[in-house]
């Protein structure tokens, strides 16, 4: 192999993938799997929604049973194998795990599917190098369509990457992993104090704690009695409008996370697209719940600005003046209040749940001075996980740095003299 050890030669995914018995392809065509394939158990099926950062991402992950498992087998996965998303946001791919062997490439992703002969390749390197600056701004250079990017196994094929001597590619995958390690630590730490979070807000909102002070029945109220009319957002096809590369944000579900609004996945939308969609704008103080897809999600709105939202989105807008929208916005956060909109969705393939429904959610009707009093509790405890959340980002700026540094060659690690000989 041409190249410094700590620089490497230029190849692409395609010769990399092809240099050890490997391919890239395609996952089944929609047309191979429908709704009634579906199942609550059986091997899972790895689609766009399910990829992070080198992670497959399991919550909600869709199955299928072992007839179609047997017929889609050219697209079982195997460790060290990479899924790309083909469409949206194509800079997401996950590596597969050992425990992850025999899962299935679903529709809408692609697979680089490495063979035997590594001796030369690292996949974990490779996984690692694919989301380097280069190798995301190339993706996003190459990818095709206007509205919606597309990937294709020619695109993906191309795709150059810098690949040093594997003793060199292995140095870089323990390095990484021991950043990861930093990254994993502070999750732990926020997983735990999710947890006493979610105890607090357990034993407050069902009444079996009360706040000192406070005292008498509670009674019980529909979610639509208290609010403005619950409505969605729109469909961007209805109004035919195109996305923007700046203007107003038009939020997608993607865009409500469990950990608050993710600005980053919105679109953008013209002033005049904007004034055309009046009826799903949104404003401060509104509670967003994902409808469609992961439902029961939900996020208070704070200093959002002008955006509007999607048809897979509910606005709710808590007009009496007897209800604190950060009471409500913590009760409709309950885990318990996400499996039970989990327990009454429509449809496999696309999960959804109706503004009906979301209307008719039984709230407690409680003092509005102990209502104030448990959001005040429960801002509290979002504020530690704030703190906790900054202290992730920055572990992971971390180790963002240190691949930028290793995978593009500006550094080169003392033991690159080692990777040569």
């Amino acid at each position: 192999m041409g190249g410094h050890a700590g620089q490497g030669e230029f190849t692409t995914l395609g010769e990399t993938v092809t240099r050890t018995g490997g391919v890239i392809q395609t996952g089944p065509f929609g047309s191979q799997l429908h709704a009634s394939d579906y199942t609550l158990l059986g091997t899972p099926l790895i689609m766009p929604i399910n990829l992070g950062d080198n992670e497959v991402i399991e919550a909600g992950i869709s199955r299928i049973g072992d007839k179609d498992v047997r017929r889609l087998r050219r697209h079982a996965l195997r460790e060290g194998d990479i899924v790309f998303s083909r469409r949206g946001d194509v800079g997401r791919r996950s590596i597969i795990q050992e425990g992850q062997a025999g899962w299935l490439c679903g529709t809408g992703c692609l697979a680089a599917r490495f063979g035997a002969r590594r001796t030369e390749v690292n996949p974990e390197y490779v996984a690692h190098y694919l989301g380097s600056r280069p190798a995301q701004a190339w993706l996003q250079d190459h990818a095709v369509g206007g509205t919606m990017p597309n990937l294709n196994t020619a695109i993906l094929s191309a795709l150059p990457i810098r690949l040093p001597a594997r003793p060199y590619q292995d140095v870089v995958v323990a390095m990484l992993e021991d950043a990861q390690a930093a990254v994993e630590h502070v999750r732990i730490l926020i997983a735990k104090k999710q947890a006493i979070k979610q105890g607090l807000m357990q034993q407050l909102l069902a009444g079996s704690t009360r706040l000192p002070g406070f005292a008498g029945a509670w009674g019980e109220v529909h979610l639509g009695e208290i609010s403005a009319p619950i409505t969605k957002g729109a469909t961007p096809t209805t109004y035919g409008f195109s996305w923007e590369s700046s203007g107003i944000p038009f939020l997608r579900s993607e865009c409500v996370s469990e950990h608050g609004l993710d600005m980053r996945r919105s679109v953008f939308i013209s002033p005049a697209a904007n004034h055309a969609l009046r009826r799903s704008q949104i404003a401060d103080g509104d509670i967003l719940m994902t409808i469609t897809g992961y439902v029961g999600r939900v996020v208070r709105l704070v200093n959002v600005g002008e955006a509007n939202i999607n048809q897979h989105i509910a606005r709710v807008r808590i007009e009496d003046g007897r209800f604190d929208s950060g009471y409500v916005y913590h009760y409709l956060s309950q885990r318990s209040m996400r499996e039970y909109y989990e327990s009454i969705v429509t449809g496999q393939a696309y999960p959804q749940i109706s503004l009906a429904q979301v209307r008719n959610t039984k709230i407690p009707a409680i003092p509005f001075d102990e209502q104030r009093a448990i959001t005040a509790a429960l801002d509290d405890a979002d504020g530690e996980m704030d703190l906790l959340r900054q202290r992730l980002a920055k572990a992971q700026h971390v180790k963002k740095g240190v691949m930028q540094e290793l995978l593009t060659g500006r550094t080169r690690l003392p033991a690159q003299g080692d990777a040569e000989a």
